[in-house]
């Protein structure tokens, strides 16, 4: 039990550090961390996701920019559903790879001494640690717990956020693309489930637009905002 709550945890902890700092603060700018938080999130993306921020960011821009057309990186309307929803995480490795895609998308992302030297020279040193750490908190279960957070990622975000998020759900209003809102609480991937919602205002910290829908990833950036941790632009 104590493996399995300690899973949902971290899996969550993952998530917010997605579409905080890797979506809206540094993607959209939407939101500035103090350095405290935003490095925490570096390094806890570093162990668990193996995901450099200039890539990230790079893919996603890129998405905005062909949303469900040609060039989108990762739109079902293009690869498919099926494909998007299974492969998502390949489609976005091959993306990342694609130097003039960094070059255009990428610019503005951290390029201190531990991004060159450690996070984008050593990745999956990052999640070979988690792999140590669960090892060790959590016996053989925690070969378990890390394959678990390797998946979720891929999965929610990859799969699920870019995949079907992208086919099916209700609007709040209409985009160029065929985003959708899966569900009006967006808590499990982060507030991500409001997806039509942030196409409609891409500079929007707040991904909630209507009284009975809540995001999550708000949540949390108010509560840092009352401590003085996070400024919405």
């Amino acid at each position: 039990m104590t493996a399995i709550i300690s899973t949902l945890v971290m899996t969550h902890i993952t998530i917010v550090c997605v579409t905080l700092y890797l979506h809206r603060s540094q993607a959209h700018r939407s939101v500035e961390f103090h350095p405290t938080v935003a490095h925490a999130m570096r390094l806890w993306l570093w162990l668990t996701t193996a995901m450099q921020t200039r890539e990230w960011v790079a893919v996603h821009r890129c998405h905005h920019r062909y949303s469900d057309r040609p060039g989108d990186p990762h739109s079902p309307h293009i690869w498919g559903i099926g494909r998007v929803m299974l492969a998502g995480a390949w489609l976005y490795n091959q993306a990342s790879k694609q130097h003039k895609l960094l070059e255009q998308y990428g610019t503005g992302t951290p390029d201190d001494w531990v991004e060159r030297k450690i996070y984008s020279a050593w990745p999956w040193l990052g999640v070979v640690l988690m792999l140590i750490i669960d090892l060790t908190i959590f016996g053989w279960w925690g070969l378990l717990v890390w394959a678990t957070q390797m998946v979720w990622v891929p999965f929610w975000a990859a799969g699920v956020i870019n995949g079907l998020a992208h086919w099916w759900g209700y609007t709040n209003g209409k985009t160029r693309d065929n985003s959708g809102n899966l569900v009006p609480w967006g808590i499990f991937i982060g507030g991500e489930e409001l997806h039509n919602n942030h196409h409609l205002a891409p500079a929007s910290a707040k991904l909630s637009q209507r009284r009975w829908e809540f995001d999550i990833g708000w949540l949390y950036i108010v509560c840092l905002q009352w401590v003085r941790l996070a400024k919405v632009r």
